[in-house]
């Protein structure tokens, strides 16, 4: 199994960003894909996450800038961020997650996003 991240970079405040995902490896159409990030000396947090029902969550600093999608067909999730802010800066990892009698967790490399003017 593997968690590619891309689309991060250097944005000024108010900008916009397009994180994807790739998984492969195996079917994740039934899991929970979420984007967590983790800035200098800060605790990984969830930044958005998304059921396989394709229910929506969003950490309360995020909402109504970022938008999580996802696309099981290409086992693709995406995270669009708009109205970037500094505090927004950090490496964000995608992660893939489901839990019962077929459980896993897994963990993409991370993309740094830092948004400077």
């Amino acid at each position: 199994v593997q968690l590619q991240a891309f689309g991060g970079g250097l944005v000024q405040p108010g900008g916009s960003l397009r994180l994807s995902c790739a998984a492969s490896g195996r079917s994740f159409s039934a899991s929970t894909m979420g984007w967590y990030r983790q800035a200098p000396g800060k605790q990984r947090e969830l930044a958005a996450d998304i059921t396989s029902g394709g229910t929506a969550k969003y950490a309360d600093s995020v909402k109504g800038r970022f938008t999580i999608s996802r696309d099981n067909a290409k086992n693709m999730v995406y995270l669009q961020m708009n109205s970037l802010k500094f505090e927004d800066t950090a490496v964000y990892y995608c992660n893939v997650k489901r839990r019962g009698l077929i459980s896993y967790d897994y963990w993409g490399q991370g993309t740094q996003v830092t948004v400077s003017s």
